[in-house]
């Protein structure tokens, strides 16, 4: 008797040690069962915002769940990211993170988790390209013209900035490295008050989203310089690019990719993947983002492998600018 007792529990031990590994492939078929909360680490009406919105609408169709949107702001956005780096691996929790999250946080901030290391890439979701802003009467109108006009002028000019070790700021001080001019760095808490101060004529430059700027530029308050990508976009058709205005080094994306928490299943990621890639290509949503100033980029850079690579290179182009510029936040 004691034999077939012990065949038995064998035969028992073995079916549970293959229990987890089954349960996980079922449970991967099976998602998602329930809603996916979606972390937005940004107040509402903000470009995260903006775009998760969008994308969590169109993820809902496809996945056939609610994706509950959660705005948790602070600290650059790394309170609600951190969230999510500490969050269950299940699918149920990812986050919307953009430039400053996962690439300038990781170096300006002492965080509780890593950048790259504690988050699995999804997809790229949007570029955002910035415009170079100057007041509406500076006697310059090409960016050459103004850099010229900049070394003519050392330390009169000034320009508004928001944020230490935010875009504008290392774009600033990126421009002043490249050209050897020397303007005012003023800093801002928003780009809205440095756009509406450059209108009064109290700065003379500043960078901005082109969401917020392109009004007023198509109403002649201000002027546009130059957007910074490689090619025109299509909100601004006629802004010449920062390589088109022969300063190729000066471009820069505020751009807004998903990503879980490490250890997230692949299939599970695949199938977020397959989710978003498939909202921004929904002709109707596209075109809602490059309205508002996105730029969508081409199915093979939205891969989660595209976006690992995305983040990486630009943590290896910036992090020795902010470490230099020595921008730590308080």
């Amino acid at each position: 008797m004691k034999l077939p007792h012990r065949r038995q529990f064998l035969h028992l031990a073995a079916a549970a040690a293959a229990l987890p590994a089954v349960s996980r492939v079922a449970w991967a078929q099976a998602y998602p069962s329930r809603p996916i909360t979606m972390m937005v680490p940004f107040p509402p009406g903000g470009l995260t915002d903006v775009v998760g919105r969008l994308i969590a609408e169109g993820m809902r169709t496809a996945l056939g769940q609610t994706v509950i949107i959660e705005n948790l702001g602070g600290a650059t956005g790394s309170i609600g990211t951190g969230r999510v780096a500490r969050a269950a691996p299940d699918g149920y929790t990812i986050t919307v993170g953009i430039w400053n999250t996962h690439v300038a946080n990781g170096i300006t901030y002492a965080l509780q988790y890593d950048v790259v290391s504690d988050f699995e890439p999804i997809a790229l979701l949007a570029d955002a390209p910035l415009l170079f802003l100057g007041k509406k009467d500076l006697p310059a109108n090409s960016l050459k013209e103004l850099i010229g006009w900049l070394k003519e002028n050392p330390d009169k000019a000034s320009m508004g900035s928001t944020g230490v070790g935010g875009p504008g700021h290392l774009l600033a001080l990126l421009l002043q490295e490249k050209t050897g001019t020397r303007f005012n760095l003023v800093p801002y808490r928003g780009v809205n008050p440095s756009v509406q101060d450059l209108i009064a004529g109290q700065i003379d430059m500043t960078i901005s989203n082109t969401a917020t700027a392109m009004p007023h530029v198509r109403a002649g308050r201000v002027k546009a310089f130059a957007v910074t990508t490689k090619d025109r976009i299509a909100i601004a058709p006629e802004i010449p690019s920062a390589e088109e205005a022969g300063f190729p080094w000066f471009q820069f994306s505020l751009w807004a990719g998903l990503f879980a928490p490490k250890g997230t299943p692949r299939d599970i990621i695949h199938k977020l993947n397959a989710a978003a890639v498939g909202t921004t290509h929904d002709p109707a949503m596209r075109q809602n983002l490059v309205d508002q100033g996105f730029v969508i980029p081409p199915r093979e850079r939205q891969t989660p492998e595209a976006l690992g690579a995305y983040q990486k290179a630009e943590i290896a182009k910036w992090w020795p600018i902010i470490k230099a510029a020595g921008t730590k936040a308080d």
